[in-house]
């Protein structure tokens, strides 16, 4: 199983440099890959594409874009030339995102989400390959073509949760990216559901990226209330809301890997055993944090390459 960690998006002018330097961070660590959320803060891809321009040896992905408010030829065309600033180190995550932001905040219809997100993908992946598209769907439509340059084939996950959703992400791309998902759920429910899928559409065996908070310490009741209160919207949101039922937790901080080395490290073995193929770290305790990244540092096995050197050169350049 892979390791990586999420990277964070802070305010102020210097939030580029200060991705930049937690890149170099994680690369230094010898960690996998680092993932960067589109929320309200940077646009994830110029983000990456500046940021990680700067980093050599990891891989850099986004978790995720929301597709409803960009045309999958615009973020073809982004994610493409992301991907060429990256040198092919870029792995696209994108996701339907929740009512609450699409409809409620951004004023567009999130009615049939699975019938957008097919349409969508029917536009989006031919552009990725480099091949022209002219869709006519009822929710997504595009006639047109890119002559961006490509760096091979560009890896695409989906943010799925629900039945539906995982077999489209099994049949259509190359795998999944979970958040606020235990082992349990994963074991029985994600990776059956998506590999099946995959598997029926003779599609290789489907990538699974999980991400989860992450906090080795020696105090677990003080970082589970850290994790409860800036967690919390995350107990809320339907989509999530039905994974933590499904897990039989009653909030994020009891999907939350908390504890000392030995009990992190065992939760994180559950996950490999679950049949994830990516762990991913969002790292939320800052008490912890030199414990947490030498724990993710030693899980990734890091053999101070010269990728590695390179990295921790930049952080601060």
């Amino acid at each position: 199983m892979r390791i990586g960690t999420t990277l964070s998006d802070s305010a102020g002018p210097d939030a580029l440099e200060r991705l930049r330097d937690q890149l170099a961070q994680a690369a230094a660590d010898g960690l996998h890959s680092a993932w960067l959320s589109n929320i309200f803060g940077l646009d994830a891809l110029t983000a990456l594409a500046l940021a990680g321009s700067q980093v050599p040896g990891i891989e850099v992905g986004s978790a995720v874009v929301p597709t409803y408010p960009r045309h999958p030829v615009m973020l073809a065309q982004q994610a493409l030339t992301t991907a060429l600033a990256l040198g092919g180190r870029f792995t696209l995550g994108i996701g339907l995102s929740h009512r609450m932001v699409i409809e409620d905040m951004l004023g567009y219809s999130f009615d049939r989400p699975l019938r957008h997100l097919s349409e969508y993908l029917d536009v989006l992946l031919p552009l990725l390959d480099g091949q022209p598209v002219d869709v006519r769907g009822e929710t997504v439509r595009a006639a047109a073509a890119l002559s961006t340059p490509r760096l091979g084939r560009l890896p695409v996950l989906v943010a799925a949760l629900g039945p539906k959703m995982l077999r489209l992400a099994g049949e259509r791309v190359d795998g999944t990216v979970l958040w606020m998902t235990g082992p349990r759920t994963i074991r029985e429910h994600i990776v059956p559901t998506i590999q099946a899928a995959a598997t029926a559409a003779g599609r290789p065996a489907a990538r699974v990226v999980a991400v989860l908070p992450v906090a080795v310490t020696d105090d677990a009741d003080a970082a589970r209330d850290r994790a409860a209160r800036e967690f919390k919207i995350y107990g809320r949101l339907p989509s999530y809301r039905a994974m933590l039922d499904r897990e039989g937790a009653a909030g994020p901080a009891d999907v939350a890997l908390i504890g000392d080395e030995e009990a992190v490290r065992g939760r994180i073995a559950e996950l490999a055993g679950a049949g994830v193929t990516d762990f991913v770290a969002a790292r939320f305790s800052a008490p912890d944090a030199a414990r947490t990244r030498a724990l993710l540092r030693d899980l990734a096995g890091n053999n101070d390459t010269e990728t590695a050197k390179a990295a921790e050169a930049t952080k601060g350049a």
